[in-house]
């Protein structure tokens, strides 16, 4: 066996609009090792690095982490690194062990670490390797590029490999999505955005497309894994696909329920991000938006808060300190009026299409503290 070690790094990709560094996809961090692992395969020698064309039109040089030869089958891999994003899979190692074959083609294959498709919706057959379109494309047309006039004799086998993928795995949505035993090898412009919302709205819509494939045309919009939780307690007659974590992204969320006909909403979250989408905020990150004290002020007003109350209120910090006044003081109502609020904003964005229906439970037991339906214009009440 023939073995190359590097510790040379990749050549960065250029950094985002505010001092960022931006990284690379799992998808190009595989296409880098399948490239270096047919390269060193024909050669017979190892392979120190390997540029690879990126989606974006740009190129990019990736240092092997490893690469070994043993007769004919080579092995490569690349460390992955996602730049100043919160990746899972910042630090992996991605690889690739290619093989001749006796069929002619590239024939690409899962190993371990990557994960599997066990339910429809992901756009890939159920039983294929988590390994999206666009790195599929990628993988092959690099090995091609690097085989050339072989490919006429004989065919190669990719197999793409994650060490510790299967843990990696756990920190993900993957198998809600229905894809077990690993990682997804994703990217559709080879580069990672830190912080990227595009990366977080793909996601939802993955989400939402899955649940309608495994049949669940009623959708719950959560904030995050706590309101998820108690939304599934609170609707137990739905399957654990209808459930998609939209975190901060309300407004998107909505239209992608609407684009994709989904037959009703439910959106469930707690007091913070409720009351924020009462005053018209389908977008409810902490860094763009505020709680409007003063909206809640003028709701416990109505409800029939004493005007030492309201005052409190309006000099209070946080909307759960508005709850927990709102309940100490017997106005349930108030945090009903809330949820209403909360409802018809979600309804009024998406034009009155679709049913939608809000839910707002307290911080420690799922407790239900409003809830609201309202249902299309022109529907029968």
């Amino acid at each position: 066996m023939t073995q190359a070690n590097s510790n040379s790094a990749s050549t960065p990709p250029a950094r985002k609009r505010g001092g960022l560094r931006r990284g690379y996809t799992t998808g190009a961090c595989a296409t880098a090792a399948a490239k270096a692992a047919a390269l060193a395969l024909l050669s017979g020698a190892p392979v120190e690095s390997v540029e690879i064309a990126l989606p974006i039109g740009q190129k990019a040089t990736f240092a092997l982490h490893r690469c070994a030869l043993d007769g004919d089958r080579a092995e490569c891999s690349v460390i992955k690194d996602a730049g100043d994003d919160p990746d899972v899979t910042h630090g992996a190692e991605i690889c690739a062990t290619v093989t001749w074959a006796d069929e002619p083609g590239i024939h690409l294959k899962g190993g371990p670490g990557v994960g599997v498709i066990t339910k429809p919706g992901i756009g890939l057959p159920v039983g294929a390797p988590a390994i999206n379109p666009v790195p599929r494309q990628m993988i092959t047309a690099h090995v091609q590029e690097a085989l050339g006039e072989r490919l006429t004799m004989r065919g190669v086998t990719v197999a793409i490999s994650v060490p510790n993928g299967q843990e990696m795995a756990k920190k993900t949505l993957n198998a809600r999505l229905g894809i077990v035993g690993g990682i997804s090898i994703l990217g559709t412009k080879g580069i990672v955005i830190p912080y990227s919302t595009a990366a977080y709205r793909a996601s939802i819509s993955q989400g939402i497309d899955v649940a309608l494939a495994n049949g669940a045309d009623h959708v719950v919009l959560t904030t995050g894994g706590k309101s998820e939780k108690f939304a599934m307690k609170i609707l137990p007659n739905l399957r654990e696909e209808a459930f998609v974590q939209m975190g901060d992204f309300v407004g998107f969320s909505l239209k992608e329920c609407v684009k994709k006909r989904v037959k009703q909403v439910t959106i469930a979250g707690m007091i913070g991000k409720l009351s924020k989408q009462a005053a018209g905020t389908m977008q409810t990150h902490a860094a763009g938006s505020e709680v409007d004290m003063s909206m809640l002020a003028e709701v416990a007003a109505s409800c029939g808060a004493s005007p030492k109350v309201v005052e409190e209120v309006r000099g209070g910090n946080t909307a759960r300190h508005f709850m927990e006044m709102m309940l100490a003081n017997n106005l349930p109502r108030a945090l009903q009026e809330i949820t209403r609020r909360a409802a018809q904003a979600a309804w009024e964005h998406v034009g009155g299409a679709i049913p939608v229906e809000c839910i707002m439970t307290d911080f420690d037991e799922g407790v239900v503290l409003g809830r609201v339906r309202l249902e299309p214009k022109g529907a029968r009440a």
